[in-house]
């Protein structure tokens, strides 16, 4: 493969071992303070290399396939393409955006459940076989389109304690599983494995089991068509907790090594996406209004109100909301609560508060309620956790300004990456000491992926 490539418009400061992820914000900050208040992320773009040492540590001979569209950011997906990571691709531009990264068809699958034609050519003529099909209207366009796809067919999972509806969105039935290995041979469109998913939400750890032993019929009711079945994807579903990746491991294991053991030669792979990502990147958002409101506006009908009136209740709105960076807001509850940068007293009062995205629309709510210091215009709130769901995607809505994004990396994180040998020289040009003594102007600090 090519590695980082060479006009790629961002570049990785690497930091001593005396600078923190908080240096970092406080000297971007300071930056924006003077040049123009406007939101960004800070990558730590280490924190992908731990992920893929501890993946390999616990879910190792399992082939993780990066889901591109939770963080299509060029650091993020040339960082993850060096460590030998694959990537599932949902669309033309994305599987454009890795095919420029030099990576091989082969480590690339397309798995829009819901696929243009045109993408299906687009696939085709990249040589991108491997694609997901659950249903027959998509099975003969993809026959139409790809005359040397290789099918995984995408199989619907049970939870019924999950909090959102997973099993009938997407995927099929393993009645309905013969009917399209029955079409897939009418059409000599070859069937090559099952692909299931499993919800981040879900909490009952039997759905893989359930899965995997559907997973297995199919394998077996392909046997009778003839079908050479030889990849099984596990999904994803995998929130990046080292705890809940050794559970999942524990309960698939023993399974993988009955249904589908090494002499099967059946590859074995998934889709780890906020797994790598979620972590890495920190969101920092400027103040750029404050009102005080009515505490009983914010009471639900018929809650008796039990406060002070004298207290004030602020609302803030910040330069990034659910049509930006908080999109994801829109349809889940935030994994994350905003920190104040600036210093206050320990026992300085806090207030009832909420927090607004910049377009004043009634949806763009981030925060509902919350405590907070007393706050003002020009303050900043910090983030956490913010490195899946909209980064790389572009909003027009009330001329939103997408944050910037300033990516780092440790030393010793460096090191581990020299370790597995896959530090090249070419790596090497993306990355710029950083002093942890010293306050960098912007020219000598980052460069920035807009």
């Amino acid at each position: 493969m090519k590695g980082f490539l060479e006009d790629a418009n961002y570049s990785i400061g690497l930091l001593d071992e005396g600078a923190t992820l908080a240096d970092v914000i406080d000297n971007c900050i300071y930056e924006h303070t003077h040049s123009g208040k406007r939101a960004f992320y800070v990558g730590d773009l280490g924190k992908l290399v731990k992920k893929n040492i501890q993946w390999q540590n616990v879910m190792a001979p399992i082939k993780p396939f990066y889901p591109v569209r939770c963080n299509s950011t060029p650091g993020v997906l040339e960082i993850l393409g060096t460590l030998g990571v694959g990537f599932a691709c949902s669309s033309k531009s994305e599987m454009a955006l890795v095919q420029d990264l030099g990576i091989s068809p082969e480590n690339m699958i397309y798995t829009n459940p819901c696929k243009q034609a045109s993408q299906i050519k687009y696939a085709a003529k990249a040589g991108i076989n491997i694609m997901t099909c659950d249903n027959d209207i998509e099975l003969k366009k993809i026959a139409r389109n790809h005359p040397n796809a290789k099918l995984l067919l995408h199989i619907a999972t049970e939870d019924i304690t999950a909090d959102e509806e997973m099993n009938m969105k997407f995927g099929t039935t393993l009645k309905n599983c013969r009917h399209l290995m029955e079409c897939a041979k009418e059409l000599g469109v070859q069937i090559v494995g099952v692909k299931f998913h499993v919800s981040g939400s879900c909490k009952e750890l039997q759905t893989y089991i359930h899965a995997l032993s559907d997973a297995r019929c199919v394998f077996d009711m392909a046997d009778e068509f003839g079908f050479k079945m030889n990849m099984l994807d596990i999904g994803g579903g995998f929130t990046g907790s080292a705890l809940q990746l050794e559970e999942v491991n524990h309960v698939i294991r023993p399974l993988l090594d009955v249904y589908f053991p090494k002499e099967s030669g059946v590859n074995v792979i998934a889709e780890p996406g906020c797994y790598y990502v979620s972590s890495a990147f920190t969101l920092v958002v400027n103040i750029i209004a404050k009102k005080t409101i009515e505490y009983e506006k914010l009471l639900p009908s018929g809650v008796e109100q039990t406060r002070n009136d004298d207290e004030p209740v602020f609302a803030y709105y910040i330069n990034d909301g659910v049509y930006g960076s908080f999109a994801s807001k829109l349809s889940e509850k935030l994994n994350t609560i905003p920190e104040v940068h600036k210093k206050y007293k320990e026992d300085e009062p806090l207030y009832t508060s909420s927090l607004w995205g910049p377009s004043c629309d009634e949806l763009d709510q981030i925060v509902e309620n919350c405590l907070l210091p007393e706050l003002s215009v020009g303050d900043w709130l910090i983030f956490d956790n913010m490195g899946s769901g909209t980064l790389g995607e572009q909003s027009t809505f009330n001329d939103y300004q997408r944050p910037l994004i300033y990516y780092m990396m440790s030393f010793s994180d460096w090191d581990e990456m020299q370790d597995a040998g896959i530090a090249s020289d070419t790596l090497m040009k993306n990355f710029f000491f950083v002093p942890s003594s010293i306050q960098l102007s912007p020219e000598d600090r980052f460069s920035t992926a807009a």
